[in-house]
């Protein structure tokens, strides 16, 4: 049922699911207290609280426009997006040790895996919705051309594995929340993140080399300016520093526009442990 509704919703152009997500994300921040209260807060700990307004209608296009994005035809979904700089991903591929993709929700982050499938095999880690009805849209819809799904589970972490040992491309979300026990506690904007340290187990595991990524969302619904960026540090110390350093570049990276955060993500779920020990870490 969601699935047909996608279907029928991708139909429209772009500039009208925008123009309906900009309405949307006002509808849910007048009336939600919790959503507003976490998307403030967010946005006041990185120092972005100016730019309220337009995180609040960049939430709601980055909703809207999720039938087209997954659910249009491939080619009128790529024909809404400019990739401005792959000369920094296909050096990465050519050097033949794989390529780790890191997109965090910034912009339109849906459409990046289908952008790089379109140039590349991609191997994209994916965690299945707890929402029986989401499903048919994640693994149908996200299962494009060149484009392969791997589950968030051992077996997902063994094809990313495999694939980066061929000289393959993956992709990741650094900034999704891992299940417990598979994360550290690192800074994110200046409070503790449970963050995962599967980008640098792979890394250290394969020699892969890391490229950021991010889809910036165009107005007038023109489309999206899509961005690759070489990760220009040496991943080492402990898995928290390491982490640290991957947080500290999804910063610098959401700085590039920073309303377009999906600022209303719970990024900071669970309590982190007591100062002395997460010292103890570094």
């Amino acid at each position: 049922m969601l699935l047909r509704f996608f279907q029928f919703l991708s139909i429209f152009p772009l500039s009208v699911l925008h123009a309906a997500g900009v309405l949307m994300g006002w509808a849910v921040y007048a009336l939600a207290p919790s959503y507003r209260q976490r998307l403030r807060e967010n946005l006041a700990r990185a120092g972005y609280l100016h730019l309220l307004p337009k995180a609040v209608a960049e939430a709601g296009k980055n909703v809207f426009e999720l039938p087209f994005v997954l659910c249009a035809k491939p080619r009128r979904v790529l024909g809404k997006a400019t990739i401005v700089d792959w000369s920094v991903a296909q050096a990465a591929l050519d050097s033949g040790r794989g390529v780790i993709f890191l997109t965090p929700h910034l912009g339109c982050f849906e459409i990046i895996a289908q952008a790089i499938a379109s140039r590349t095999t991609l191997t994209a880690l994916y965690r299945p919705p707890q929402k029986a009805a989401l499903k048919p849209i994640v693994e149908q819809a996200r299962a494009r051309d060149q484009l392969i799904l791997a589950p968030a589970n051992l077996g997902g972490v063994r094809t990313l594995l495999k694939a980066l040992r061929k000289g393959g491309a993956i992709g990741l979300l650094p900034d999704q929340v891992p299940q417990q026990g598979e994360g550290v506690w690192a800074d994110f904007f200046g409070r503790p993140a449970y963050t995962m340290t599967l980008p640098a187990k792979l890394q250290q595991m394969s020699g892969a080399q890391l490229v950021l990524s991010f889809a910036e969302r165009l107005p007038g619904g023109a489309g999206f300016a899509i961005h690759f960026v070489a990760f220009d540090q040496i991943l080492e110390g402990s898995p928290v520093q390491q982490a640290r350093a991957i947080n500290a570049a999804m910063e610098r990276l959401i700085a590039q526009c920073p309303a377009q955060y999906f600022w209303s993500y719970n990024r900071y779920k669970g309590k982190p442990p007591a100062a002395s020990t997460m010292e103890a870490a570094r």
